[in-house]
């Protein structure tokens, strides 16, 4: 009996904390951006889903936005379709695209939506084609900086015009939530692949969402990349465009400062960088003021004496 007391009174003071946290963000719309290696298993994929679900609960409006690079990587293999990567993004050739459409609009989003209707999440799947939610166009062939230059076309790879918001936020205000593939097409209706961190922060802009939460395998962002014990807990976007100036971000993490970067240039208050392998970590960077990864601001002075504390009590 004083054990299952013990555990009231331990749950009864996690709620009490967070409700100063759901008075905040009820109504408020975050955008979440899952990695494909999210996805890799049932387990993670239905704790991300359910920490999803509990955010929906409380009144926080949500978008999840998946990637699927290692399922399309997989496939490719397994197809004899050779995948290949610049600078952290891939190149997406017609065999590309087509593995891309079939893990991303098929076998994800088809997944994640499964789990939802399981737990009761009233989840409607979507991708940058449906109902022109995103405008784009083919990117054109790009200049590589450094001092090999040289130009890469990515292929069927799109550039963000534009997105409907107009789309998504008659889904919120429905009480849907919308899970979103990457994929978009151009105004001839060309099919193209487009960096789930770019769509992300482009709806998260698009939405004036209040935050941008990028999961994925690492801690956060790192002041080491060969340390994961580095984690930096808060950044502004001036030490972020100095760490990617000294060479500190690895290729997989500078799509992401591309993305932090345009959101909260675009008006985002606060894009967190997370990782699914740390129990409950999407609860915890919303609920806590410690959180578990990093997170990015324009101005690291606009952050609350209890953010900065926290984060050096961590350090």
């Amino acid at each position: 009996m004083m054990h299952a007391r013990g555990e009231r009174s331990i749950a009864v003071t996690a709620l009490k904390a967070a409700v100063p946290y759901i008075r905040m963000f009820k109504r408020k719309v975050f955008v979440v951006k899952a990695g494909g290696a999210v996805f890799g298993d049932e387990d993670s994929t239905r704790e991300l889903i359910e920490q999803i679900g509990i955010l929906h609960e409380v009144g926080i409006h949500v978008v999840l936005v998946h990637g699927g690079g290692p399922q399309s990587t997989a496939l490719a293999n397994a197809l004899d379709v050779p995948a290949q990567f610049v600078e952290g993004r891939r190149i997406t050739d017609e065999g590309s695209l087509r593995i891309a459409t079939m893990v991303l609009n098929g076998i994800i989003n088809t997944r994640v939506l499964a789990i939802c209707r399981d737990i009761g999440l009233p989840a409607i799947g979507i991708s940058g084609v449906d109902a022109g939610l995103i405008h784009a166009h083919r990117r054109p062939p790009v200049k590589l900086a450094g001092a090999e230059g040289g130009t890469v076309d990515y292929g069927f790879v799109g550039d963000i015009d534009s997105v409907d918001s107009g789309v998504l936020q008659r889904q919120l205000d429905a009480g849907f939530l919308p899970i979103i593939s990457p994929l978009s097409a151009d105004e001839d209706g060309v099919l193209l692949n487009i960096n789930a961190d770019t769509v992300a922060a482009a709806i998260a802009v698009a939405l004036k969402a209040e935050k941008l939460i990028l999961v994925t395998g690492a801690p956060g962002i790192l002041d080491d990349v060969d340390d994961p014990g580095s984690l930096v807990s808060y950044l502004d976007l001036a030490d972020l465009e100095r760490m990617r100036a000294e060479g500190r971000l690895d290729a997989g993490m500078k799509p992401k400062a591309d993305a932090i970067r345009s959101a909260v240039q675009g008006g985002v208050p606060r894009v967190h960088v997370i990782s699914y392998q740390v129990p409950d970590s999407l609860l915890l960077e919303v609920f806590t003021n410690e959180g578990t990864g990093t997170l990015v601001v324009e101005d690291t002075g606009t952050l609350t004496p209890a953010e900065q504390a926290a984060a050096e009590d961590e350090d």
